[in-house]
């Protein structure tokens, strides 16, 4: 069985109880305030799934914010899948076959996977050459035009 057909891969409420269960292992807790003693769960045909809110702060929130799912109308479960291809394909994956897989528009494709991307960068990126070390760039002069015989 293949780790694509897991349940939080196309159910949107799976995804958001995957996603739950990573970021708030001991329960949810706001982002605005920190509180994580009176936080309930929003019910209601009208209320978006995932919807907490904290009655310290009097604000509602979702597992999305502080994350790279925030303010993106894209359903968490699209999020999951496109993290899983990109983060299993050897040589990466473009948002045009991001697009054909998930059937999205390519704009949310792109929107994706370059938010992925930024997620995945370390930011421990050293001086050019090393500490101290200076670089130099030279301009070579062609003398001749290129594939001449």
């Amino acid at each position: 069985m293949s780790v694509l057909s897991d349940r939080h891969f196309h159910d949107e409420a799976a995804a958001y109880k995957f996603v739950e269960a990573r970021i708030w292992p001991n329960g949810p807790v706001c982002p605005h305030c920190g509180g994580f003693e009176r936080i309930a769960k929003m019910e209601g045909k009208s209320t978006r799934i995932g919807t907490y809110k904290c009655y310290q702060c009097r604000k509602p929130f979702t597992v999305k914010i502080g994350t790279i799912f925030e303010a993106s109308h894209v359903k968490l479960n699209h999020w999951l899948q496109a993290i899983f291809l990109i983060a299993s394909s050897k040589k990466g994956i473009s948002s045009n076959q991001l697009h054909r897989t998930l059937g999205v528009t390519l704009k949310t494709a792109w929107f994706i996977s370059h938010r992925i991307g930024e997620a995945m960068r370390d930011g421990k990126l050293g001086p050019l050459g090393g500490n101290g070390m200076i670089v130099e760039a030279r301009l070579a002069r062609r003398t001749s035009a290129p594939f001449s015989a």
